[in-house]
């Protein structure tokens, strides 16, 4: 859903940038969407904000770094790294490797099953026979 007619600003150049930066913004109610997708009175409100820094005059960087800095690196769907965002970016990799190890720890543990001593051969042959 991009933004409701009454709220798009009258230069289409501005308008295609209010909805860059909008599809840029997390709806922190619906948090899976952003805000140009969302529907929430709160998404309205941030299109609104960011569609008035527009016209004011801002450029797209100014209206990240207020919008970052009123509602913090979450609202961003995209966050930049830094020392604050590395586990979540360094996340998919380390329950990748997670994943691997306990694969190969599984199949090590599966690949060291000692052979059949003697006298196990000859009970399994018993109860074959019955």
């Amino acid at each position: 859903m991009s933004a409701d007619p009454a709220e798009q600003l009258p230069d289409p150049a501005q308008e295609e940038r209010a909805q860059s930066i909008g599809r840029e913004l997390r709806c922190l109610v619906c948090e899976g969407q952003s805000i140009e997708d969302s529907n929430s009175l709160f998404a309205a409100d941030m299109r609104r904000a960011v569609r008035e820094r527009i016209a004011a005059g801002d450029s797209d960087s100014q209206i990240m770094t207020w919008v970052t800095a009123r509602y913090g690196d979450m609202v961003r769907l995209r966050p930049p790294f830094s020392a604050g965002t590395a586990l979540l970016w360094a996340s998919p990799v380390l329950f990748a490797a997670a994943g691997l190890g306990a694969a190969l720890l599984l199949r090590r543990r599966r690949a060291t099953v000692a052979p059949l001593t003697a006298t196990e051969r000859a009970r399994i042959e018993a109860l074959r026979k019955g």
